[in-house]
């Protein structure tokens, strides 16, 4: 597919992170955007920085979990600029869950699906019809992780059992329009190739009532800063991929129709060869036992 002017873009999860990094990218490259998250003063704050530069925006405060809300967002997309060409099904939070699965809440659970792999299906429900009646080209990326998207992950179980679902989800969603003849790709997100500076580390303060946590944690939520010192503690030191970088593989991806959206990287090529050696020779996963013996999702 390839990027115009005047072409629109709809980004969940647009507010910070990887969303405002694709938000940016795409009002650069002359598209008019739409950006959504459930934070809205972030919201307002990143809509009023592409406006000042230029761009044509529309900012709606959603939660992706609540399908009625994507539906608004498509209808005030589609009603603002008649058309949606590129869809960017970002939005995604880390669950808060602490121990061994079988000790996790439920709602650590519920509160994950609801974002990471509901919000995804509202988003392709909500738009992909529009976008097929409309007869033009179009593109999806829904944005997974290789914790889970590649490889269990199972020190954070929960978020990695999500990001497993959005890359099956996608492949189910590439079969489909292609069935259908349709000018409309896909691609699934694997942001890296390392960590990256983004609000998944905090997603707890938008966690919303109806998923509330029903006892204390055990230990505080731990924040990046903090993550990052205790790793320099231990003697190692964290590598992080720019926002901007995934931006542009985005664009890039888009533009060769590229399904993976995987930067290359040693570590996760390594993952995916012993994932697949275990699952050919039938063997146990004994590649996981490394991941196991501190967990706090």
């Amino acid at each position: 597919m390839e990027l115009t002017a005047g072409q629109v873009a709809v980004v969940t999860g647009a507010a910070s992170g990887i969303g405002l990094a694709m938000a940016r990218r795409f009002a650069a490259e002359g598209l008019r955007v739409v950006l959504a998250d459930v934070e809205e003063e972030p919201l307002r704050a990143a809509a009023d920085e592409l406006a000042a530069d230029g761009a044509r925006v529309l900012a709606r405060t959603v939660d992706v979990g609540v399908r009625e809300e994507v539906a608004a967002l498509a209808d005030a997309a589609y009603d603002s600029f008649g058309a949606v060409h590129l869809l960017c099904n970002n939005a995604g939070v880390g669950s808060g869950a602490e121990g061994r699965m079988w000790e996790h809440e439920p709602n650590d659970w519920a509160w994950a699906f609801a974002v990471n792999v509901w919000g995804v299906f509202h988003g392709i429900q909500c738009f992909v019809p529009r976008m097929l009646a409309g007869g033009g080209p179009g593109h999806v990326v829904n944005t997974s992780s290789t914790d889970g998207g590649v490889a269990p992950l199972p020190t954070a179980s929960v978020y990695a059992v999500t990001k497993a679902a959005v890359v099956t989800m996608t492949e189910s969603l590439y079969a489909h329009l292609r069935a259908e003849g349709a000018p409309v790709g896909a691609s699934v997100l694997f942001p890296g190739p390392h960590m990256l500076r983004t609000g998944l580390w905090e997603s707890h303060r938008n966690r919303p009532a109806r998923y509330a946590k029903s006892r204390p944690r055990r230990t505080p939520y731990r924040s990046l800063a903090q993550w990052e010192a205790a790793m320099k503690e231990a003697g190692k030191e964290a590598a992080f991929t720019p926002v901007e970088d995934v931006a542009a593989q985005v664009v890039d991806g888009v533009r060769a129709d590229r399904f993976w959206l995987l930067p290359p990287a040693a570590h996760t090529d390594a993952q995916i060869r012993a994932r697949s050696a275990s699952m050919l020779g039938r063997t146990a996963p004994d590649y996981l036992e490394h991941f196991i013996l501190d967990p706090d999702d």
